[in-house]
């Protein structure tokens, strides 16, 4: 018997955000123009366009499709924006943050898959987004300030260095716990520092590693 998800497409996709209250158009245009197959393992083909997790390297899974545009669309972009991304697993998301702003500058933890983020994305021929291997809870001082920061990893708080990167009214979204139970937190720069805007939905998130995270099992390169 043929596996049902196969007959599934990026449209199944923009269902599901739909249906996760997305309404931005240009969220939804961006998911239906990025194969999620380019930037999921060849073992996790048969599962690209359901609304599912995927296991890629390091024990690692990639975010569910519709809880990534729930994140994307909080950060209420309109194609100017610099955006920092705090763990870019293989790219997928990278590839709307692309799509949808005007550069993306994303940190991911292991290089291996950071090298496979870059693939995908040259693959598909996105050219506005650069990956860099480091410690993701620092960001990318020299870079700085970003109009837009999403992290796809949990912590207690907002790691300070990212905060001080984000511009004055930009937005910051991020998943907020210890790891495995969290709420995902839209937050805004004002003069006053970052202001809690809303809570975006609940989610499960690996945890944040990092200076200003947990402590690393494994050292990090520097992002520069």
């Amino acid at each position: 018997m043929s596996d049902p998800r196969r007959d599934l497409g990026p449209e199944h996709l923009v269902e599901a955000a739909r249906a996760s209250g997305v309404t931005d158009e240009r969220l939804l245009h961006a998911l239906s123009a990025t194969p999620r197959a380019a930037f999921v393992p060849a073992s996790g083909h048969a599962s690209a366009y359901a609304d599912v997790p995927i296991p890629i390297d390091h024990g690692q899974v990639t975010t569910q499709p519709s809880l990534v545009a729930m994140m994307v669309a909080a950060l209420g972009l309109t194609g100017d924006e610099r955006v920092l991304e705090i763990g870019s697993g293989h790219g997928f998301q990278t590839a709307l943050l692309a799509r949808l702003a005007a550069s993306v500058v994303a940190v991911e933890r292991w290089a291996d898959m950071a090298e496979q983020a870059r693939a995908n994305l040259a693959g598909q021929g996105i050219g506005n987004a650069e990956i860099v291997v480091g410690d993701g809870t620092l960001g990318v001082a020299g870079r700085a300030p970003f109009d837009a920061i999403v992290i796809s990893a949990a912590f207690p708080e907002v790691p300070p260095p990212l905060a001080r990167q984000l511009r004055a009214g930009g937005r910051l979204v991020q998943p907020i716990g210890p790891g495995g139970q969290e709420r995902v937190e839209l937050y805004e720069k004002t003069d006053r520092g970052l202001v809690h805007r809303r809570t975006v939905t609940l989610a499960h998130f690996v945890r944040l590693y990092g200076r200003y995270g947990y402590p690393p099992t494994a050292p990090f390169e520097d992002a520069g």
